[in-house]
């Protein structure tokens, strides 16, 4: 028995080497709600709230921590197998024991196919990680500027309505001296009513961006006061060349391509597989009777006469096939879309810019001006409303222009993978 049991204590030394294999480790914690300031909120503050605490970006951070454990068990040799066989068990004496330690050992480069494919699997999840990051922070850029844009369009509608109620209180005194018919004096009501709408529709978007925003860091119900930051226009975009250049480096981009070469690297794996694996033996044989051991040693080698793995080969050439163009189609699309957002920046941003300079300014000396004619009772209040229409129509659109140049800069960032907000 005493080379059966040479056989079991080689058996249990290679499974604790095994076992002494060092697992990467992650601590398994969701991400907790941060606290928010009860005042202002700046940008770079709600950036870092979302990266801390959004439950999309530690998913994907588990994922791409996940793919690790591919990486391991692909560099995994296979297990060897004991095997005990006893003949005659009723009879002690006439007993046959065998002790068999097979070990299958891999041919065609299996195991360095096997790690090669599994490494570029981890290196496109890490990538994917990448891009959902650079989402997420796009998204809380984005939604930053949308609270910016919202705060800024319920403090225009509250002014609108203190100048309607103004001019609502000038009309019905000049009625009243019969300065004017009682017409004016209606109208004005129906402006008033008109802008106490818009105010509180004002109001209302607003603590939808609130909620939106902070929804992005787990909390459903918004804490800060208010958002804090410039809303001027954004300076001008790199160059579509240069664009161009930073998309080829993209997280997305390169997700697709190092999936097209997992799954070139696949193709090797199956193709590996051809060829079979021998199995090697050693086996100890007790007799009882005889009262002696006897060695034996044994070689396996299936023979690939049916099976080949062609089915599998075919299968993953095919799928290579649709990772090239999947690459290829995402490529296409995302410049597409590259081009789309920085011309919609171009758009709002020159809008925005225009509005700033020659409209708004005209606008609001236009109103002053029917302002203070309808005072003095040279202009009725129809100019007065016109003028007036004319100016907060002029400041709505420069708000919304500013909207879409920071939503479609946001896109930009998105696309390029970019974390710099």
């Amino acid at each position: 028995m005493r080379s059966a049991f040479v056989l079991i204590g080689v058996f249990a030394a290679l499974s604790g080497a095994a076992s002494a294999q060092t697992l990467p480790s992650r601590q398994a914690t969701a991400p907790a709600p941060l606290s928010e300031p009860a005042a202002s909120l700046t940008l770079e503050q709600a950036v870092q709230r979302v990266m801390d605490a959004n439950y999309a970006l530690s998913s994907a951070r588990y994922a791409a921590d996940s793919s690790e454990g591919i990486v391991l068990q692909a560099r995994a040799r296979p297990n060897p197998v004991l095997g005990i066989e006893v003949e005659d068990t009723s009879r002690k004496a006439t007993r046959n024991t065998t002790t068999t330690l097979s070990l299958p050992i891999e041919l065609g480069g299996k195991r360095d196919a096997r790690v090669a494919a599994a490494e570029l699997a981890r290196d496109a999840a890490r990538q994917e990680a990448r891009q959902v990051q650079a989402d997420v922070r796009a998204r809380a850029v984005a939604a930053f500027f949308e609270v910016l844009v919202a705060q800024e369009r319920t403090a225009l509608s509250a002014k609108t309505v203190d100048i309607a109620r103004a001019a609502y209180r000038i009309a019905d005194k000049r009625v009243e001296a019969g300065r004017a018919p009682p017409l004016e004096a209606d109208r004005a009501r129906v402006e008033l009513a008109n802008a106490e709408l818009e105010r509180d529709e004002a109001a209302s978007l607003l603590d939808l961006a609130r909620q939106s925003l902070s929804a992005l860091w787990g909390s459903p119900v918004p804490r800060f006061a208010k958002a804090e930051g410039n809303i001027a226009a954004p300076a001008n975009r790199p160059g579509l060349d240069d664009l161009s250049a930073a998309l080829e480096k993209s997280p997305a981009l390169q997700a697709a391509r190092l999936e097209s070469e997992r799954s070139r690297a696949q193709v090797a794996v199956e193709r590996s597989k051809r060829y079979p694996d021998i199995e090697v033996s050693a086996s100890v044989i007790r007799n009882n009777e005889q009262g002696r051991n006897q060695m034996m040693l044994g070689v396996s080698i299936p023979l690939p006469l049916f099976d080949r793995n062609q089915g599998n080969v075919y299968e993953a050439s095919m799928l290579a096939y649709k990772s090239r163009d999947d690459y290829l189609g995402l490529k296409v699309r995302l410049q597409a879309q590259l081009q789309r957002a920085a011309s919609q920046f171009d758009i709002a941003r020159n809008a925005a810019l225009r509005l700033e300079s020659e409209i708004l300014p005209g606008a609001d000396t236009a109103y002053t001006r029917a302002g203070r004619g309808f005072e003095a009772g040279k202009f009725g209040f129809i100019e007065v409303l016109d003028a007036q229409r004319a100016l907060f129509q002029a400041r709505a659109r420069y708000l919304s222009a500013l909207s879409d140049a920071y939503q479609a800069l946001a896109q930009i960032d998105r696309i390029l993978g970019q974390d710099s907000p």
